[in-house]
């Protein structure tokens, strides 16, 4: 028997994604290569929008459609949000939720033995511990992520995912210093601390996010650590000095914005105002001179008016972002948002989005024109043509360059001579 994935979503998703890989794989169901049929296939869901549960259930068709016969097991963030849902979705026939993938192969087995449908969403419960998955390696991945932390407190008005993933959680300290030492031991160079509210980490254990950067700091082997999203309001000027200390410590930060207007702001329940906002950076750069500050923004929120939205990008602009991903709000079903007033139409959402895209697009260019000139260690990770291979600078800057071999996982000293929109180009030295 040989098995399939399909994953939807962030970064922790396809952690787990890889952790339910290498459980089935111990349990002796390889996963299938490339253009193979699988006899099991799993279905990684996202439920961030309701655009995302379609395209877990058009995804699990589709794998169905593919593999005639297979196992079909639907897992992740929309069957636990929304389990009466998921429920009702026959074409699976095994579904989990967000709280017991570590149950996958058991699940599986019993199917195949019994050939009667599982669905098993386990609530999440309020104390409940880190649920123990770990990784080896990323499925062929140059950097590997390391999921530190799971759920959120935060309850942001427009957000369905408190009720997916339940309340903050942490791994205990001593497995993320194990498993950073078996990462490197498997010859990653960099790791990406991961979670759904990353900054909360250690708030169940009396422990901050800087304990685990330290533990992950120490493996040998790993020459970069780099942290995923991050709550901005998290970053103290101490806990910047404390992160500053750890040179292995990429200097790109995933700030979430979301709007750069205060009221709009407030509407989100997001718990920081622009001036505190502006101010979060401003110390990130004194501390870490050059660092990537990257972002997500989003546009039409319920009540945004053509002044709150102005508002928002003239403060993107004057941030400058090295990177920012621009989306346009989707009503969720299950927020205190989906039935607030002064809902923003489409057409008006799209056109916002192409001013913020164009927005972000110039600040991310200016931001790749400062680099030139200057030669930077850039972590390798594939070939994009022959003999053209792609990676990244510790700031997380895209950089192509010439080569006779493939450079995948090696880290090489690159002089930067050009912008190229979406990347730079450089010369190796």
């Amino acid at each position: 028997m040989r098995a399939k994935f399909v994953t939807l979503g962030c970064k922790v998703n396809q952690y787990e994604t890889e952790a339910m890989a290498e459980l089935l794989e111990r349990g002796g169901i390889p996963r299938a290569g490339a253009g193979e049929g699988a006899d099991i296939v799993i279905v990684n869901s996202c439920t961030v929008t309701a655009q995302s549960d379609q395209k877990a259930r058009q995804a699990l068709r589709r794998a169905k459609k593919e593999n005639p016969g297979a196992v079909m097991v639907l897992t992740g963030c929309w069957p636990q949000a929304f389990p009466k849902e998921a429920q009702a979705f026959l074409e699976a026939d095994v579904v989990l939720g967000t709280s017991n993938r570590g149950a996958v192969l058991g699940k599986v087995l019993e199917y195949l033995s019994t050939k009667q449908r599982i669905v098993d969403i386990a609530p999440h419960e309020k104390g409940e511990a880190f649920e123990k998955l770990s990784v080896k390696g990323m499925g062929g991945r140059t950097r590997a992520y390391l999921k530190i932390e799971d759920g959120c407190d935060r309850f942001c008005s427009y957000c369905i995912i408190p009720y997916a993933r339940g309340r903050v959680r942490s791994k205990p300290l001593e497995e993320v210093r194990r498993e950073a030492r078996a990462l490197g031991e498997n010859g990653y160079k960099e790791i990406v601390l991961t979670g759904i509210n990353l900054p909360a980490y250690g708030l169940d254990l009396g422990l901050h996010l800087c304990d685990a950067v330290e533990a992950a700091c120490e493996a040998q082997g790993i020459e970069r650590v780099r942290l995923g999203s991050l709550e901005p309001e998290e970053l103290t000027l101490e806990v910047i000095e404390r992160l500053r200390a750890q040179k292995k410590l990429c200097p790109q930060f995933h700030l979430s914005l979301q709007s750069g207007c205060a009221e709009t702001l407030k509407r989100m329940n997001r718990h920081y105002t622009p001036n505190e906002y502006r101010k979060i950076v401003e110390d990130l750069r004194g501390a870490f001179p050059g660092c990537a500050i990257t972002t997500d923004v989003m546009v039409g929120f319920a009540g945004e008016t053509e002044e709150e939205f102005r508002e928002s990008l003239a403060f993107v602009e004057e941030i400058g972002f090295a990177k920012a991903h621009v989306f346009a709000y989707s009503r969720r079903p299950g927020t205190r948002a989906y039935d607030a007033p002064g809902q923003v139409p489409n057409a008006m959402k799209e056109a916002r989005s192409r001013a913020m895209i164009a927005c972000a697009g110039e600040s991310q260019r200016a931001f790749y024109r400062g680099l030139l000139g200057k030669t930077v260690p850039v972590l390798f990770e594939r070939a994009v043509e022959k003999n053209v291979c792609e990676g990244h600078t510790p700031e997380y800057t895209p950089v192509r360059a010439a080569s006779p071999e493939d450079l995948g996982g090696q880290i090489r000293e690159v002089l930067l001579t050009e912008e190229a929109g979406e990347f730079c180009l450089g010369v190796l030295k």
